[in-house]
């Protein structure tokens, strides 16, 4: 890949809701780390803000840097706080309330008072607009495109002050021709217009789903436009002479320049980010079934990694509404450091999904917050060393997280403080002990038998009483937790997926015209590739076909080698293994193939050796402290130790907290830990 040099640093930047982690490395050199706080207003500001801190701290200039590698909220944040664009939307005559109307199945039907589970707020019935034009199921045109109609109805969009506009014409997935001219019409009347495409945002039958995927597209456009430019243009500016590369929600870069044209693929960005990070891990620990667990101030985010390779779903939860674009399969909950605690009307204790975020975070920060957090509670418990908070670049007030508990928890519950705090914690625990649940029982998978991977800041803290909940015996705590979704960024390869409609029954199955459009997607996904200046020959392609049995409204993703005589045999077989994994039984009925999907690789890493070193020299055990632990009736002594002066091999038991710059773990009684040789902590329950 160009860019790349040995003497070149490499930085891997992931905004989180607290914090913007970064990790900055060169090849057979030093690995540096750093946490800056997220600006909420504009992010950018905090990725910028890092490159100061970097050659201020680390003597590293914007201008030694060969690669830049960004994971964004910005896309999941434009649509949770519906700051994404005004936009209008152009359908088939007779289909422009589609995205209104939605799904018969419905998440809540018996809540007094019911909220809409489609996303009309993309496009209100005022911007739905409707064009005379027909495409026929199997391609023909039935009614050509009134193109005076389109210019009227366009015109009436940009007077009303839209930004974007997305195009849904019924069967473009077949036949895109009608929606290849309006784009161009569009284009050419309004070149400042941004103008997303059904056809190739979603070329895939199911129009609501289509539509939906189509409508967030142009919804995101301009936010996502405005962020990258602003980035490039402040990298830039500090001189780096490095492209920027953006993490996608299946796990892989592409440029901004093509982020920019699919914004819709930059939904679980960074969570993506973490995943990738964590299956590093596990393969240096010798662990391919992994559950990650990335605990930030804001968020958790829960991916499940079988036999290395992370889940990958055809369609994800953004904001409550199902988004069809393929994303890695992360459950997302509202439960992190600085989740807020309160004490609800009827009297029971509730933890999020409200958060105190950075600004102004828990009270504990001493920055004017006044409402409980997790944070505070870890405080109170004394797991979080006050004077080592962030690497004890950051100090934390103990008094005012012990007072904020005190009255807003302790005190309308009756209880003391400690025994609020611990509370606070547990209630925390259980919400993410059943997101793990989501991620593996509901896919007829047992937690059991795979290993727990903490990330985040205040992963660690959580990881062996989440463990314990769940019957898990082992905890793998990487070497740098708290940045890990930075790292991830690092070992990331870059990635595209481009896909095609292809409807044919399997038993019927055309191999020649099969071939045929694995090629022409092999062709568009090169380009791509070309595009970012990657080798063809250090390229890796893979192949899918969606599959469901013929009546079946829902597919599933099945790998396929096309060069195979038995492809179509082989596709089948394999089709209902995993029919039976996820949904518990197959039967041997007619399927069909409903689009065929190209995924091409390249670079990326199983490891990143920068992560292994030395023991600093210093010394081991800290002085002890008095924590507070679930089934104990008073204070425990624990054993405090330095993750930097742990070498391979050592080994402790619990109660124990590891301190480090990015996290602390906690070790419950019960547990016990040792070091391995990738530098890994691995923590495993006696007696199991």
């Amino acid at each position: 890949m160009s860019g790349l040099s040995e003497a070149g640093w490499e930085i891997g930047v992931d905004i989180g809701g607290t914090f913007t982690d970064v990790v900055c490395r060169r090849p057979g050199g030093p690995l540096y780390v750093m946490k800056v706080p997220t600006s909420r207003a504009d992010p950018s500001i905090s990725v910028l803000a890092s490159l100061e801190a970097l050659q201020k701290n680390h003597a590293v200039s914007p201008e030694q840097l060969s690669r830049f590698a960004h994971g964004t909220t910005v896309a999941t944040n434009a649509v949770l706080e519906r700051k994404g664009a005004r936009i209008g939307l152009i359908t088939t005559q007779g289909f422009r309330d589609v995205l209104e109307i939605g799904r018969q199945s419905r998440r809540q039907m018996y809540d007094v008072v019911l909220r809409t589970q489609t996303p009309v707020f993309l496009a209100p019935g005022r911007v739905r607009k409707e064009v005379a034009e027909r495409i026929s199921a199997s391609g023909e045109i039935v009614t050509p495109l009134d193109e005076v109609g389109l210019r009227r109805v366009v015109d009436e969009l940009v007077a009303d002050g839209v930004e974007a506009v997305a195009i849904v014409f019924l069967f473009s997935f077949v036949n895109p021709v009608h929606e290849q001219r309006a784009k161009h019409l569009i284009r050419e009347a309004y070149p400042d217009l941004m103008v997303s495409a059904s056809h190739e945002v979603d070329p895939a039958f199911r129009e609501y789903e289509r539509t939906v995927a189509t409508a967030f597209d142009a919804y995101l456009k301009p936010t996502v436009d405005r962020y990258l430019a602003r980035l490039e243009e402040g990298l830039a500016r500090s001189g780096a002479p490095v492209p920027l590369q953006v993490m996608q929600s299946r796990g892989g870069l592409t440029s901004a320049t093509v982020a920019r044209g699919r914004p819709v693929r930059l939904f679980l960005s960074g969570p993506a980010a973490g995943v990738v990070g964590g299956r590093i891990v596990g393969a240096s620990a010798g662990d391919g079934d992994l559950i990650t667990i990335d605990v930030g101030g804001t968020s958790a985010d829960i991916a499940l990694i079988s036999s290395r390779k992370p889940l990958i779903r055809s369609e994800g939860d953004v904001g409550g509404f199902l988004v069809r674009t393929p994303m890695v399969d992360v459950n997302t909950i509202g439960s992190g450091g600085g989740s807020i605690a309160r004490v609800d009307a009827g009297g029971g204790l509730k933890v999020g999904p409200q958060s105190a975020g950075s600004e102004p975070g828990p009270a504990c920060y001493g920055r004017g917050g006044t409402q409980a957090t997790v944070c505070d509670a870890s405080v109170v418990l004394g797991y979080l060393d006050p004077d080592y908070f962030a690497g004890g670049t950051f100090k934390l007030n103990a008094k005012l997280a012990f007072d904020v508990i005190e009255q807003t928890v302790a005190r309308p519950l009756g209880l003391t403080v400690e025994a609020a705090a611990l509370g606070i914690h547990r209630v925390l625990n259980t919400q993410m002990a059943e997101g793990i649940r989501q991620v593996s029982v509901r896919q007829g998978i047992d937690p059991r038998s795979y290993a727990l991977v903490p990330l985040g800041g205040a992963g660690g803290l959580h990881a062996t009483a989440l463990a314990s909940e769940l019957g898990m015996t082992r905890v793998l705590v990487p070497r740098l937790p708290g940045v890990l979704a930075a790292a991830g960024l690092l070992a990331a390869p870059v990635e595209h997926e481009v896909s095609a409609a292809f409807a044919s029954p399997i038993d019927a199955l055309d191999l020649g015209a099969f071939r045929r459009v694995i090629r022409e997607l092999d062709a568009r996904a090169a380009a791509l590739m070309q595009n970012e200046h990657v080798a063809a020959d250090a390229v890796t392609a893979t192949h899918f076909a969606d599959v469901c049995f013929i009546g079946q409204s829902y597919t599933l993703e099945i790998p396929v080698a096309a060069a195979d005589a038995d492809v179509a045999e082989r596709l089948y077989e394999d089709f209902l293994v995993a029919h039976d994994r996820v949904y518990g039984h197959a039967f041997r009925a007619p399927a069909k193939i409903t689009a065929l999907r190209a995924v091409h690789q390249a670079g990326g890493s199983e490891d990143i050796e920068e992560m292994r070193f030395a023991p600093s020299g210093t010394a081991l055990d800290l002085p002890s402290r008095q924590i507070h632990v679930a089934g104990f009736s008073g204070p425990v002594e624990a054993r405090v130790l330095a993750r930097d002066a742990m070498s391979s091999g050592f080994e402790f038991s619990g109660p124990a907290l590891v301190q480090q710059s990015d996290t602390t773990t906690l070790v419950e009684p019960g547990w016990s830990g040792r070091v391995d040789a990738a530098g890994n902590l691995v923590l495993e329950r006696k007696g199991a």
